[in-house]
């Protein structure tokens, strides 16, 4: 049996009563003392918050400050809520540092505090302003770590932090699925030592709830389908134009990906003709714009792609192609029926899927609903309602939702005022959302991190299902692939840099 005692001094320093010992958590803060600069990479869910607990405490007991970053408040927050119950030190001596306190006051709080839960922002701008000192600081923890890419605030507290010689910890559930960005974090966070669990590894499955993920395939709704076909034939005729000129590898659109579509507005602007650019450019806004809006349709449903084809209109300056899109006779006609279909309560067949399983097999059970677009997330919440069904939006600032709002919307659902939850993208993370019993994708998303965040909301604590809503013949099933086939790709590449590492890691070890 695992043992908190195989940590030593800096277990002293932790309410180990209030926790388990977990086999995987206790060999992997062993493997941090050791003083090397670490990634932990490990699946939502499984105390990656205990692990750097562990490791401030070691710091802490070493006579050294520990910090812990988070890019969002609510996450800060929730470190800052563990941190006060988990470690046995004065709570005056434990800051929470976001940008709600002032400037001013900060420098003082900072030098007395021992450990600091705070957003990276606020962090790097008092690194700047000389407020702050990493002098004095034994361990930085970068929670959610894969932002620690480009100019984010991340990467400059990092760069100080090596300067000073302080160790770094970044945690994350998916660093990325391509050894560029795997790369880029090493390199940006100096890590010389990872250490990544997946569910199946000998010292975690036993922690780990099963979940079963179910695929529902769904036939494109008879409007929708008339309507596709239709604007299908426009994109063909535009990018076979492209095509013609050698800018397109492809003349039929058959579910082409964004990045495909991309490379061929790459490809125009090194275009050096003006006359012969201003032709490819228009075809391709039509190209860019018009699979856009097809997707949407065929992926999310009318409302959406009425949404979508509206903001096009309400632009105060349209281009010519823009404009040409607008005007056209298939186009419009294709608004015309979708705006009749909604009028008429037709739907995209996900939404009455989604109504189903909470009328049979997830009936009185807590649930959340990913959904990408806001239209979509505000109608299927409606329609939960109206078949009797508790359900509730959960959206971000964009839509004017405060952060309090949040928090209250999320207290209500934990308490089981109502049992659905639908989310965009903030639910995914540095939110604490209690655990469901079933996690539903409105659609597939390519995104390696975004798929492992959202199946860790289901199942953390009893069994929990997972279901995915594809529409037959649509992007969907192309990224059900690619989902797939790029986390699997992500933990070789992981593995493949971790015994990199091992390899040339240095003989002496660091101390804090």
């Amino acid at each position: 049996m695992p043992s908190w005692d195989e940590l030593g001094e800096p277990a002293k320093l932790v309410n180990t009563q209030l926790v388990e010992p977990r086999a995987y958590q206790i060999n992997i803060a062993k493997s941090i003392m050791r003083g090397y600069n670490s990634l932990v990479v490990l699946p939502t869910g499984l105390g990656k918050t205990l692990i750097a607990v562990l490791a401030m405490a070691n710091a802490l007991s070493q006579g050294k400050k520990a910090i812990i970053l988070a890019p969002t408040k609510p996450l800060s927050e929730q470190h800052y809520a563990s941190l006060s119950s988990l470690l046995k030190i004065d709570k005056a001596m434990i800051l929470l540092l976001t940008g709600g306190v002032s400037a001013k006051s900060r420098a003082g709080l900072e030098r007395d505090a021992r450990a600091i839960a705070a957003t990276p922002q606020t962090i790097a701008n008092d690194l700047k302003s000389e407020r702050l000192s990493m002098e004095d600081a034994g361990i930085v923890v970068f929670d959610e770590c894969h932002r620690a890419v480009g100019r984010y605030a991340y990467t400059y507290i990092a760069d100080e932090c090596k300067l000073k010689g302080v160790q770094l910890l970044g945690l994350t559930a998916s660093p990325g699925s391509n050894s560029k960005k795997i790369n880029a974090l090493v390199s940006a966070l100096g890590i010389e030592n990872i250490e990544i669990r997946i569910s199946s590894d000998s010292d975690v499955m036993s922690y780990v709830m099963d979940k079963s993920t179910n695929v529902i395939h769904v036939e494109k709704e008879q409007t929708m389908d008339k309507i596709l076909s239709a604007l299908k034939l426009v994109i063909d005729e535009h990018l076979g134009k492209l095509y013609q000129h050698g800018l397109s590898p492809f003349q039929r659109y058959e579910n082409m990906g964004k990045s495909k579509i991309l490379m061929i507005g790459a490809a125009i602007d090194k275009l050096q003709s003006s006359n012969y650019k201003f032709m490819a450019m228009y075809n391709y806004v039509y190209l860019l714009n018009l699979s856009h809006a097809y997707d949407l349709l065929a992926t999310e449903g009318f409302y959406p792609f009425i949404h979508y084809l509206d903001s096009l209109k309400a632009r105060e300056k349209k281009s010519r192609a823009v404009q040409s899109i607008l005007n056209n006779e298939t186009v419009v006609k294709a608004l015309i029926d979708a705006r009749e279909a909604v009028s008429s309560g037709i739907e995209h067949p996900k939404i009455f899927k989604i109504i189903d399983l909470m009328s049979k097999e997830l009936k009185g059970k807590s649930v959340m609903v990913f959904v990408q677009y806001r239209s979509t997330i505000r109608r299927i919440v409606e329609l939960l309602n109206e078949y009797g069904i508790a359900a509730h939006q959960f959206v971000g600032k964009k839509d004017g939702v405060t952060q309090a709002h949040q928090k209250e919307t999320i207290e209500m659902f934990r308490e089981g005022k109502f049992n659905v939850l639908v989310a965009s993208s903030i639910g995914e993370e540095g939110l604490d959302i209690p655990s469901v019993d079933a996690v539903i994708f409105y659609e597939p998303i390519p995104s390696e991190i975004r798929n492992i965040q959202r199946r860790g909301r289901a199942g953390r604590i009893k069994f929990g299902e997972i279901y995915i809503l594809a529409t037959k013949g649509t992007k969907d099933e192309i990224y059900l692939y690619i989902s797939r086939q790029r986390e699997r790709k992500m933990y070789e590449l992981v593995e493949r840099a971790r015994l990199a590492l091992g390899a040339r890691k240095p003989s002496n070890q660091r101390t804090l």
